[in-house]
């Protein structure tokens, strides 16, 4: 393989990411949502939770969760840190949207309108992608 052909493989997880630019404040990705038209994907989690690293690790980078990303906002909230603290708008939205476990995956609406969740990981990014894409 050319040296430019395995650059180019090795940045494209780095591009993806990119391309589904995360928003971190929830006020932020109302604002995203309602001015693109699109729904907001919701990612409650904690620092110290396995299924959550798993998502972020091994899911949210693949090329079908980014190509799926791309079409929504994608809003992520730490809920608390490795050692158990919480953070303050995390623990705001865990209490707003009835947080029993980790991670909490959450399709909202462009007014904040929850539409759907789902509790726990994925797999891979395809059967992320599936779930994010259905109606």
């Amino acid at each position: 393989m050319k040296p430019i052909a395995a650059l180019l493989l090795l940045a494209a997880p780095l591009l993806a990411q990119d391309a589904a630019k995360w928003e971190h404040d929830y006020q932020s990705a109302l604002k995203r949502a309602k001015a693109e038209n699109k729904v907001i994907f919701m990612d409650l989690w904690a620092e110290w939770c396995g299924p959550c690293q798993h998502l972020q690790k091994n899911v949210f980078p693949t090329a079908e969760a980014t190509a799926a990303l791309a079409k929504v906002v994608p809003f992520s909230s730490l809920v608390q840190k490795k050692d158990g603290t919480p953070l303050a708008e995390g623990t705001k939205l865990a209490e707003q949207f009835k947080l029993d476990a980790f991670p909490t995956l959450v399709i909202l609406d462009a007014d904040g309108k929850e539409l759907r969740r789902k509790v726990g990981a994925f797999r891979s990014g395809a059967e992320f992608a599936a779930w994010l894409n259905a109606k």
